[in-house]
């Protein structure tokens, strides 16, 4: 196992990194609740008579943060899934590696997404997307999952650097 100075863990109680953390928790906590009393306020509005139109895109809304928010403070906490099948097998040097690796093709691939996203964003900057009963603007949300991806790549690369950085 790596030591604790080389952990990804490390990285993140670096102040910056914890701010951000508490930012994701508090958006992603608010993201879960709007979208909790959005679907139980129409539940009970459909029981009583009066339905609320338009709770299916607050919770639209509402998942785009909570979603990212998750991403991002599972990223920061290095608390993504992994099958330890393989790794369990290797020597130290072998997991660092299969580590890195894996580190580095995630902030790839968290770099794609937000460059498509990106691409979507400019090719529709003029379009005025908005919902269709409440006329929630859905560029706004776009650019918060652009600024989640982006983070979540640089925690990666992050930790990809701290590792080679570790070893040498």
């Amino acid at each position: 196992m790596p030591t604790s100075d080389d952990t990804p863990d490390h990285i993140t109680r670096r102040a910056p990194f914890r701010a951000l953390e508490r930012l994701a928790f508090i958006v992603g906590s608010v993201g879960l609740l709007t979208a909790m009393c959005a679907d139980a306020l129409a539940v009970l509005g459909r029981h009583v008579g009066l339905p609320l139109l338009g709770s299916i895109e607050v919770v639209q809304a509402s998942v785009v943060l909570l979603a990212s928010a998750a991403m991002l403070g599972t990223t920061l906490r290095d608390k993504h899934a992994r099958a330890h099948l393989l790794t369990d097998r290797l020597s130290e040097r072998g997991q660092r590696l299969l580590l890195g690796c894996s580190d580095a093709i995630s902030a790839v691939l968290f770099l794609w997404f937000a460059a498509g996203s990106i691409w979507i964003a400019f090719e529709l900057r003029h379009g005025h997307e908005h919902s269709e009963l409440l006329h929630i603007p859905w560029g706004g949300l776009r650019l918060v999952w652009i600024a989640s991806a982006l983070l979540i790549a640089i925690v990666f690369a992050a930790r990809v650097l701290q590792r080679n950085g570790a070893r040498s």
